[in-house]
This record gives C-alpha cells, structure tokens and sequence, in this order.
C-alpha cells in the first residue's frame, strides 16, 4: 500500500540535502537511534558537487583535505588522483561514502522541501515536498549549502536567444559540444576561470564578459605519486588535528611572516616568487599574515599579482581589462590553470561589461552598449546567491508563523546563533549557516563540526529529556555583533562581492561568514556545549513551550 492522501508519516528528524552535510548528519542520527530522511532535489548524492558538472570543474583545496576525517578507514580506503580533485572525483568519492555506510536507504532523491513549519502544540516541525507529501519531525536540520542557489541574471531577451544556453551550477551530464562554436562566457569568478581554459580550447571563438577582473594565482595541480598518497594516509591523524586546529581548516601550512611591510621590496618579491610558484592558496596563506588586515601590506600582494598579469598577458589592453584595483583576497581568490595564458589565443577575446553593460540577449547573441556579439551558445558563469538564498528557497516558519524570510528581512537582517541556530525557530540547526566559517574554511572540516556538535546537542537533549531547544534572542544578537566586529577589523567588508551579498541585485549588504577561524570556533562551540547549552533554552517534556 502507498502513502494515502492527507497521511502524515512522522519521523525523529529529517535533514535537507544529500551533499556532504546531509550524509553525514544521517550517519550521526542513524548511530543515535534517530529514525531520519534526508531529503535531496537532485537525482543523486553529491551536493553542489551533483550539480556543478561544468567544464574545467575542480576543488581549490588540496584533495587528501578535502574529505571527511569522521573514520580512518575511509580515509585510507580512498586514493585521490591528484592535488586538486575535479568535480567528477568528487562526486564518485561521495558514492563511495553513500555505498560504503549504506545511506541510501534513507535518503529520497528527486524531492524538494517546500515548506517547514513549526507547530507549537507539540513541539514539532511539519513538513511538506513538491510532491504534497507531509512529514512530521521532532528536529529539521539544513544542510543546503552555502553555494547552491543559482544565480541566473534576468537579462531582457534571454528566452528570445536562438542558440544553446548553460548556467555553470546547472550544468546537463551530457557533454557539451563547443566544437567550432560562437561561445560566450558571462562571469569570471571562479566557475568562469575555471571553464574559460577549457572552452577556449574546443570553441571556435570565445567572447569573455567580464564584469570585475580577478585576482587569479596558479593552481599548480599535479598527479600524486605513490609515495605521496602513503604519507598522507599515514599522517591521517596528524592532518585531521592540524586542520580542526588551524585557522582555515587546512594541514601543513607554512607559518607567514609577520607583515610585508617590515620587509624590503626584494625580500617580499622573494616571498610571493616562491608561494606562486608553490601554486594555491600559498600566497594569501602563507606569505603575510596581515594581509588581509592592513591595507598597505595587502597592496604589495595585489601589485605582484598585476605585474603577473602584465607579464603573461602580451595584448596591453587586454591586460589592462584584466587587471583588478580591489584588494587581493577580499573577493575569494581564484585559483586557476592557464587562465591568463588563454587571453594570449587567437580565438578569445574580452569585453568589459562595466565600460560597456549588456543591454540584452538578442535571437542571435549578446547586445552590449558598444555592439552586437553574435553567437551560438552562452555560458553564464554567474555564481550564486550565497549564504541566505538556499535557504529562502523553502518557506521556512518557527515561531507564530514567521517566516525566515521575514525574521531575517531578506538577509538585512540575519542573525543567528553560532551559525548553527536561530531564535523563533526552536529544534532546528544549520549545518555551516550564516555567522559561521562556512565558506572561509576548508568546507567538509566545518560542515563535520557541525554536524557533530548537532547530533551531541540532540543526544543531550534526549538523555536530559528536554522536549525543546532554541537560541536565546540575546545569545544571537551578541554573537552577530561579535562577528560584525570580527569581520570590520579585516579588509574584507571593504570590497563588493559574493561574501556580502552585493553580486544579487536588490540584496542587503552583509557579510555573514564568521572569520576569527574555524580553531577558536571550535573551541567556542565546545565551550558552550560543555556548560550545558548556554545561550539555549531548553525546556523540558514537563514544561512545553
């Protein structure tokens, strides 16, 4: 027998999203005794990764990193091919995990979440899909992602265009065809660095719109050796310590010098000269450690880069288009494979959108104010509505009624405990919400922090029998202001990007990533949990909300 109309099938908690969030928040409650779903809209596991099959795709944390650390057997039962993992690997990695701790019996594909309401007569949240099924769930748990929301811009016309158009994020498993194609890219974050190269080599001619030009360093991707993937699995415990310890969730980093400004000009030349050729994150990692907090120090790192660009860039005004005035570092930096290099080819060339704005697509390409670019595909390379936007997809409410939307005012707003709760939405926690390290992270060792603190928070509510938890209003408001002054004290909130929500027309300006480093975040959390849950409230089963 199936579901029957209007039945309602109750569950202990249900989790959004089967990336790797929502897998591992399902290995937890199921080792708890919580009878869990998760819920995923794609039609596998995966996550962002499911999604972003784009060309070029690729991890900008080195591999043997970006994994779970949860078992040491998994960890050494997988071998990852090289430094920087593509999307492909990726996602076959997360099938092993999804096969290997066999969580696909509880996991339902192609099912959106539409709405989450709390019911305050039993303390429990009542949910419903796109397909009119309903759920009852003593606990809701997000794990959508911060990166996963699309942003395709509502150009005048875009339905008119009688070619074939792609977003990076919603890219098909079939491959594309850009074989002597008219091709246009719009976006050159980091998806559009990522891709350029690769379309570049197939398209009979690329046209690049580029709205702000990137500081972009050498990914220096390799092939690991067998000698290199034995001392990473060996090191397993050494790795997982240093990067739940450091400041950005990574193993192995070289200690930066204290300022580039007690240094001569040759001795900083010296410092940047070896962290590029090291290739990834080294030059903002481990050449100065105030680089991102003083303006006159991370101008020396911002010139080295443009003198970079000038040098590898042989058409002058091309690389003037390419070259950026913000500073380095407070958009996120992009790490690539011979993307400069690929504006040295016959076949590319680079329109600058802020001196020349679209004005629409037409049937036959894109229409600028300085002209018409006819062509047979566009790619819009234009990122996502980060932080918020995932989770304003579903209609969220606690409390009375009040949606999440609303509480937050759109993302104005946003305030949140820890990053991991909210006030008016009691027994509901974000896996690497807004106000955590989320995106200034090496993501997976984040989203296992929180995951792991949630399910020791429900284990404790359980053995206490607490029927209700929720963040204290005055708990959320001192930790947003603490992370507001975290954030002011560095150069970040200085600068237009995705982190502040300036790439989405009409949204507010906020920077909602917590930066005083995933270590002391730890730390904090483990803190708060250790002394009962402070800045919850929490009620018991004799005591209903």
């Amino acid at each position: 027998m199936g579901i029957q109309k209007d039945q309602i099938i109750n569950l202990d908690a249900i989790v959004v999203g089967a990336g790797f969030s929502g897998l591992y928040m399902l290995y937890r409650f199921r080792k708890a005794g919580l009878n869990t779903q998760v819920f995923e809209s794609a039609d596998g596991v995966g996550g962002v990764w499911h999604k972003n099959r784009y060309p070029g795709a690729r991890c900008d944390n080195e591999s043997y990193q970006y994994n779970y650390t949860f078992s040491e057997e998994l960890y050494k039962e997988w071998t990852w091919s090289s430094r920087y993992p593509e999307q492909s690997e990726i996602l076959d990695y997360l099938n092993y995990v999804a096969d290997k701790f066999d969580l696909r019996r509880d996991l339902q594909l192609n099912t959106k979440i539409t709405a989450a309401r709390y019911n305050e007569e039993d303390n429990r949240w009542k949910i419903e899909t796109d397909a009119g099924t309903k759920y009852s769930a003593k606990y809701f748990i997000t794990g959508v992602g911060c990166l996963s929301a699309a942003n395709v811009p509502n150009f005048k016309g875009l339905d008119s265009f009688e070619g074939e158009w792609y977003h990076t994020s919603q890219w098909p498993k079939e491959k594309v065809d850009f074989t002597g194609k008219r091709v246009g890219v719009i976006g050159t974050g980091s998806t559009g660095v990522q891709a350029i190269p690769v379309i570049a080599k197939e398209a009979g001619h690329l046209t690049v719109f580029q709205r702000t030009a990137q500081y972009s360093v050498p990914a220096r991707n390799y092939t690991y050796d067998y000698e290199t993937i034995q001392k990473a699995k060996e090191n397993f415990q050494e790795t997982k310590r240093q990067m739940r310890e450091s400041f950005v969730g990574s193993a192995h980093i070289e200690e930066p010098r204290p300022s580039a400004i007690e240094d001569t000009p040759e001795e900083q030349e010296k410092v940047y000269e070896r962290a590029w050729e090291k290739g990834g994150a080294s030059l903002l990692l481990e050449t100065y450690a105030d680089l991102l907090a003083n303006d006159e120090s991370n101008e020396t790192a911002s010139e080295f880069v443009r003198k970079k660009i000038n040098q590898i860039v042989k058409d002058p005004e091309t690389a003037k288009k390419l070259t950026p005035t913000y500073r380095i570092g407070t958009k996120r930096i992009v790490m690539d494979t011979n993307y400069f290099e690929t504006y040295n080819r016959e076949n590319v060339s680079l329109v600058d959108v802020k001196a020349n704005p679209i004005v629409e697509i037409t049937p036959k390409g894109i229409k600028t104010t300085n002209g018409e670019y006819e062509l047979d595909m566009i790619v819009f390379a234009t990122g996502y509505d980060a932080m918020t936007g995932s989770l304003f997809k579903i209609d969220i409410r606690g409390r009375n009624g009040i949606s999440l939307q609303e509480k937050w005012e759109n993302g104005e707003q946003t305030r949140t405990y820890l990053g991991v709760a909210t006030a008016g939405f009691p027994n509901m926690f974000m896996i690497t919400g807004p106000e955590s390290p989320s995106v200034f992270s090496n993501v997976p060792v984040s989203i296992e922090q929180h995951v792991e603190w949630i399910s020791d928070c429900i284990e404790y509510l359980r053995e206490h029998d607490i029927e209700v938890v929720e963040a204290k209003v005055e708990s959320e408001d001192e930790w947003s202001k603490h992370c507001r002054e975290v954030g002011e004290s560095l150069l970040f909130v200085k600068t237009d990007s995705w982190y502040t929500g300036a790439n989405i027309p009409g949204k507010p300006r906020r920077f909602l990533i917590y930066l005083g480093g995933v270590g002391p975040y730890r730390e904090k959390c483990s803190e708060i949990a250790a002394n009962g849950y402070e800045g919850f409230s929490l009620l018991t089963s004799l005591k209903k909300a």
